[in-house]
């Protein structure tokens, strides 16, 4: 129960750390007006938290898939970029494992280079603290990007972007279990998620 708890507070430092980021305010009414939404916000998150915690405790741990079968799902490239390394492991704790499968793309120069991840967390308390962001509703914007949690799909997706130095991510979380990530570096975020869609997103959904 204690690994369950340190994962829920993990979960909870993510969700505060998404609530509470979007640059700094030349108001402060503005400021504490958005400081108590966020305040809400986080309040819901982590009432969401605790709810799920109890039932995956009930249901115990999870088998994740193996990591080879994972790696199988990484694209030969991504939206043109050459896959330059493929890697996957598995770690675990207290019963609970992850699965982890991670693809590096890069262009001749390396100028442009994209980061694919596929975890399974097996639907279990890892999760929590893994994707926190699917629990609450970001929507933020800057002069120089933004954040937003959304929906591609039936799946729920974070993504962030810096236009200035066109680096960002995408998340995205499969059938409440798997967590795909693409992560962009001199990239556009048009092709952070034509790379997204290299994933075979079905073919994942229904690994067992």
């Amino acid at each position: 129960m204690q690994t369950n708890l340190n994962l829920l507070w993990t979960g909870l430092l993510s969700v505060t750390l998404l609530a509470s980021c979007g640059g700094n305010k030349e108001e402060e009414e503005k400021k504490q007006e958005e400081e108590s939404i966020s305040g809400l916000g986080a309040m819901s998150a982590m009432k969401e938290l605790a709810n799920q915690a109890v039932e995956m405790q009930k249901k115990g741990p999870v088998a994740t898939v193996d990591f080879r079968t994972l790696k199988e799902l990484l694209p030969a490239d991504a939206d043109g970029l050459s896959r330059k390394e493929a890697t996957g492991e598995k770690n675990g704790a207290a019963g609970f494992t992850v699965s982890t499968a991670n693809g590096k793309y890069e262009n001749e120069d390396g100028s442009e280079t994209i980061d694919i991840s596929i975890v399974d967390a097996g639907g279990g308390a890892m999760l929590m603290g893994l994707a926190a962001w699917s629990m609450i509703e970001v929507d933020k914007e800057t002069e120089n990007g933004y954040e937003k949690t959304s929906k591609i799909g039936d799946n729920k997706s974070y993504e962030k972007y810096d236009t200035k130095d066109k680096d960002g991510e995408i998340d995205l979380l499969v059938n409440k279990r798997f967590i795909v990530t693409a992560k962009g570096r001199g990239v556009s975020m048009d092709k952070i998620k034509a790379a997204l869609e290299d994933v075979d997103l079905d073919k994942l959904r229904d690994l067992k």
